[in-house]
């Protein structure tokens, strides 16, 4: 029977204990576990390392000595059946630490490391290395966004430990610490001794270690412009404005970086701080959010997913999909959708070049009239808004710059993409250029009144497009590099569209006028359509359409009445004075009235099931709305826009539902 260790085992009370666990009693073992080794602190408890670097028994474990942690563990348990000290033998779950290369398990051991003392007053009096990072922060000198990661810094800033900086690695930045041999002495040098400042020795052996990579990287901002000499760039570059990193690294990096930035540039003119604003983007996941991994065979290759939908449509993805605080679940699908929408742009610059070059041909419109005002700026250069069509494109294009700009200001990228988007596709697209398309072919006829008016279309067409195109820039930079070019027969007035000012809303040029007019025009163009689709009228069938509409919107209809019979295919446009009957295929809006007029029979308990389908869906949109506006966190948390469009959402659907009672009541048997 083998001899006992015939150590004495203290017995304590601890918090680290469970007691619902077990027996509630635990061993404590400082050495080897983190949460002992606090719990040996508290009490001062002998740190007793029983294992060396390769993880076999050292002289501490006594008789077990030698042997490999696992047969020591199954030895251990022999012995303790074979003195009738085993209770039992049970399992139980437990967090374990495996190695990322060889899988095996990590044993947690004491081992000499190196810290940096983030807690310890300065020399000086002054605060520590976390207290000036975290006044940093408070006094507003770093901001973070989203805010809610300024107090994430702040919880774990107030609670950190001391830093460890060694690691046991082949590569790396090697410790500046030499051993003495002889007397053990410790010496720290910029450049290696000759001798040990102690005893005189020259046996002198490097310390084997190698700095923290977050050690070295959280130098970064100075040591990169030439820290520690005083360099032009390190005046001129330091700090900088902006860091955009992920919160995975808030604290590997971000905090480390300004720990070492407010001691080592604490004298710098410029200020100490390594940085102004920190933001945080998200992380890329999969389609079900769950972080990607070679294990689980979720990965996507970004090469691979580029090479498919091309890098714009990848790009424009990832913009559209970041949203702040949350992570991008990265969709395919979504990936289509903005190839889709660069196809879009392009059929667009097709349609435009084709037209110019029938244009030159005939005399009209010349490029070459364009490509010679100078560099683009910042605005829409000689527009010249003569059409209610131009004057709204105008106005929405500086509007919607506006929107870009305040939203990339505040970094909400998927706001800024969403709003190009928008623009580019629905104003620009499928309205702007399907009205102006008369107005381009009119100048392939020969009197001079249709050519100007021709001229002037192409002339606005081109503005707006080559506009539109450095707005779109940021978000597809290649396709829009492509067509840049192209615009001006690759003899462009700067090397590239990146270098060109990019767009500002001018107030001057805001006309709310005509962009309620043609916001009235869409919505009665799209009721149309939407009527037609319903009642399965062919596309080339032209229709009569009856219309009713109250105040100033009789003559807004009455006004772009030529342009919706172009885009709707109507053949006439009847006003009426009094309300419509409701019967046929009828819709009402909070603007008009709208009915069309087919000799296709309506069923009247068809049109029934649908009145009352659509009743319930705005009672239902009624309700959610009016318990929101109830809600006095949302009208204070809420946008003031978001607010007034809840309420004048909340006075439309009123009268939509009064109206959609009135039609359902008219078709009662």
């Amino acid at each position: 029977m083998l001899p006992l260790m015939e150590r004495e085992i203290p017995i304590i009370t601890d918090e680290l204990a469970n007691p619902e666990f077990g027996t509630g009693a635990v061993k404590v073992t400082p050495a080897h576990d983190p949460n002992d080794f606090q719990a040996g602190l508290r009490h001062s408890l002998p740190q007793i390392d029983v294992m060396d670097d390769s993880a076999h028994m050292n002289a501490n474990a006594g008789p077990y000595a030698g042997l490999d942690r696992y047969a020591a563990r199954e030895k251990i348990l022999r012995d303790l059946q074979q003195r009738r000290l085993l209770a039992g033998v049970k399992d139980h779950m437990l967090p374990l630490g495996r190695c990322q290369r060889c899988n095996t398990v990590v044993e947690p051991r004491l081992s000499m490391q190196w810290f940096v003392a983030v807690n310890k007053p300065a020399a000086d009096g002054g605060a520590s290395l976390a207290g000036r990072a975290i006044e940093a922060v408070r006094s507003g000198e770093i901001r973070f966004t989203p805010e809610n990661y300024q107090a994430i810094y702040l919880n774990w800033m107030e609670n950190i430990y001391d830093w460890t900086i060694s690691r046991q690695l082949w590569w790396g930045h090697r410790i500046p610490a030499w051993h003495c041999a002889d007397c053990q002495q410790i010496t720290v040098a910029r450049q290696a001794p000759a001798k040990c400042s102690k005893c005189g020795s020259g046996k002198l052996e490097q310390d084997p270690d190698v700095l923290d990579t977050w050690f070295s990287s959280a130098l970064l901002p100075f040591t990169t412009l030439g820290w520690p000499i005083k360099t032009p760039d390190l005046d001129v570059f330091y700090p900088t404005s902006l860091l955009i990193t992920g919160f995975d690294i808030l604290f590997f990096w971000v905090a480390r970086m300004i720990m070492m930035g407010c001691h080592f540039m604490a004298d710098h003119p410029g200020g100490s701080v390594p940085f102004r604003e920190v933001y945080i983007h998200a992380l890329v996941r999969d389609a079900e959010r769950q972080k990607m991994s070679k294990t689980k065979g979720n990965v996507l290759d970004p090469i691979e997913v580029t090479e498919k939908y091309g890098t714009d449509a990848v790009r424009f993805t990832l913009a559209a999909m970041a949203s702040p605080g949350t992570d991008i679940a990265f969709n395919e699908e979504r990936t289509d959708g903005y190839r889709a929408f660069a196809n879009k742009i392009w059929n667009a610059a097709r349609f435009i070049f084709m037209n110019v070059t029938r244009a030159e041909a005939a005399g009209v419109f010349d490029l070459s009239q364009f490509q010679g005002r100078g560099p683009a700026g910042v605005e829409l250069r000689d527009f010249h808004p003569k059409t209610l069509e131009d004057r709204w494109i105008l106005s929405r294009f500086n509007r919607v710059a506006q929107q870009v700009d305040d939203s990339l200001s505040a970094y909400r990228f998927h706001d800024a993409a969403s709003q190009v988007y928008q623009f580019f596709w629905g104003e620009f697209c499928d309205w702007y250029i399907e009205i102006v398309k008369p107005r381009l072919t009119a100048g392939m006829r020969s009197t001079d009144a249709e050519k100007a008016a021709s001229r002037a279309a192409f002339n606005n067409l081109v503005t707006v497009f080559e506009a539109s195109l450095r707005l779109l820039s940021p978000f597809m930079p290649f396709l829009t590099e492509e067509l840049w070019h192209a615009l001006y027969d690759s003899r462009p007035p700067l090397r590239s569209i990146a270098l060109a000012a990019y767009p500002q809303a001018q107030a001057s040029v805001a006309d709310e006028s005509a962009e309620r007019e043609v916001e009235i025009l869409q919505s009665f163009v799209t009721t149309v359509r939407e009527l037609r689709a319903k009642a399965a009228i062919p596309p080339k069938e032209a229709i009569v359409v009856k219309v009713h509409a109250p105040g100033e919107n009789s003559g807004i209809l009455r006004a772009t009445a030529s342009i919706a019979q172009k885009l709707a295919n109507i053949s006439q446009i009847e006003e009426k004075t009094a309300a419509l009957d409701g019967g046929g295929w009828h819709r009402s809006t909070p603007d008009f009235d709208v009915q069309i007029v087919y000799e296709r029979k309506v069923d009247p308990a068809a049109e029934r099931e649908r009145l009352a389908k659509e009743l319930a869906r705005l009672q239902s949109e009624r309700a959610n709305i009016a318990e929101q506006l109830a809600n006095q966190r949302f009208i204070s948390k809420a946008p003031a826009t978001v607010v007034e469009h809840s309420r004048k959402r909340a006075a439309e659907l009123v009268s939509l539902i009064a109206k959609a009672e009135h039609a359902l009541k008219e078709l009662e048997p």
